[in-house]
């Protein structure tokens, strides 16, 4: 009978041995890439979630800043949030319509203006939310407010300034309307 022998390795052979080196060096290199790639991947997603909804929130300011809100039947904060969310493709309107704030205020002059985020306890404060779409040639600030959940555990500890684990997008419109309402001369 024959008998396989069972060779002895030595510690000086096992450090010279190739097999299986690319699947430790993977591991080794893997996840930190894994990590960085789903980070930057998270963070363009971020990036196009706030252009979007800046090109949103944009796009139905100037329905009050032409007067077209004020005169049509969506003169309201949820006719407004409605606009907002038509614009927005990459979240479902029930989301939209869900999740997204709205604040509209009239305000004196462009240095009176307040855009300080109404966030208190780590979520949307609603009570500091208003809905004002002013008249001919008054100044307006358009704030529009959104939660977006990070999906990147890495980015978690040095993004979210909501409670858990969320980044608030916003958007901020400022403008004075336009005469539309033909009240003598232009608006100054």
């Amino acid at each position: 009978m024959l008998r396989h022998a069972r060779p002895r390795l030595s510690w000086r052979a096992l450090a010279r041995s190739r097999s299986g080196a690319t699947a430790v060096e993977f591991a080794i290199i893997g996840a930190p890439f894994l990590g960085l790639l789903f980070t930057i991947l998270e963070l363009g997603m971020m990036f196009m979630a706030s252009t979007s909804l800046d090109a949103a929130a944009e796009g139905a300011a100037r329905l009050i800043r032409t007067g077209q809100l004020q005169q049509g039947a969506d003169n309201t904060a949820a006719g407004f949030k409605s606009q907002v969310c038509n614009n927005i493709a990459w979240i479902s309107a029930s989301d939209c319509n869900a999740n997204l704030s709205v604040n509209v205020a009239t305000y004196q002059s462009f240095s009176a203006m307040n855009a300080t985020p109404p966030v208190s306890g780590g979520t949307i404060d609603q009570t500091k939310l208003g809905f004002s779409a002013g008249n001919s040639c008054d100044i307006e600030l358009v704030q529009v407010y959104y939660p977006y959940t990070l999906v990147t555990p890495l980015l978690e500890p040095g993004l979210p300034n909501l409670g858990s684990g969320q980044r608030l997008l916003t958007a901020t419109v400022a403008f004075r309307n336009e005469n539309w309402a033909g009240q003598g001369a232009a608006c100054t």
